[in-house]
């Protein structure tokens, strides 16, 4: 059976998550009945990793077996197949044909988010750009991106929820940066793996850095108690996307991301 890995990008907004919630509709969900329409029978997605409710993506990868049997499609005409069967906030980018080995989510070596802020409030951004509605400096939390030792591999608990399934909180950070060009400020935050609610976690406490309630030093000591005591709140999920998954054998680094 051949095996598809398939980009996608959604609009998290009115769904439940990525994976199937019993409280919701999911993107998994929605992706599912889309390619039932396309080849006539069930067919499983498995992606690169969970997205939380409100939580949008620019490069969530997932992969399917085409059931045997079904009706072949030809990789480049997979994402029109899809789409004309999908809701207008999901859409498959790409799609091409992998090693029956491949997994979506296993053979990924890097993941990265991208959470965008909004100085300026928008009734058309309210549900994908964070406006905070209490002042803070733009400048200083690029500052504090720069100056927070929270790079390399850490016990990152203390920037994380509870997740009885989770085995290590063990990540490696490979890059935290924010870059403001008014009104936006884009937080870039890439490692090989994530724990739940670690980037909303690690944007909250920037955001308490660039208003003054704490500082970047205090980051480092809170990171090291590996206790969620210490935690300084969570950015809102519509601010953050998950733009990029990357792999060995460079599937989709051809395409365009955020």
């Amino acid at each position: 059976m051949p095996r598809i890995a398939l980009l996608i990008e959604y609009d998290g907004t009115d769904y439940a998550g990525w994976q199937y919630q019993a409280n919701g509709i999911s993107v998994e969900q929605r992706i599912e009945e889309a390619l039932r329409t396309c080849y006539g029978c069930d067919v499983d997605v498995l992606g690169s990793g969970r997205t939380d409710a409100g939580v949008h993506a620019h490069g969530q990868v997932a992969h399917y077996d085409v059931p045997e049997g079904a009706p072949s499609i030809p990789s480049d005409k997979i994402p029109v197949a899809i789409n004309t069967r999908l809701p207008r906030d999901i859409r498959i980018r790409a799609a091409a044909e992998v090693d029956a080995t491949f997994h979506a989510r296993f053979d990924a070596i890097e993941r990265e988010y991208v959470y965008r802020i909004s100085t300026e409030g928008s009734v058309f951004e309210r549900t994908t750009v964070w406006h905070p509605h209490l002042p803070f400096d733009p400048h200083d939390f690029v500052k504090a991106c720069s100056q927070a030792s929270l790079l390399g591999q850490h016990n990152f608990t203390t920037f994380s929820k509870l997740n009885p399934s989770t085995e290590s909180y063990i990540c490696d950070l490979r890059e935290l940066s924010a870059h403001y060009a008014a009104p936006y400020l884009t937080i870039r935050i890439r490692a090989d793996r994530f724990v739940y609610g670690m980037c909303r976690l690690l944007v909250g406490g920037l955001w308490s850095v660039a208003r003054g309630k704490t500082d970047v030093e205090d980051l480092s000591r809170r990171l090291a108690q590996q206790d969620r005591l210490f935690q300084l709140g969570s950015a809102p999920a519509h601010g953050l996307y998950l733009n990029r998954v990357r792999y060995m054998n460079g599937l989709f680094d051809d395409v365009g991301y955020l």
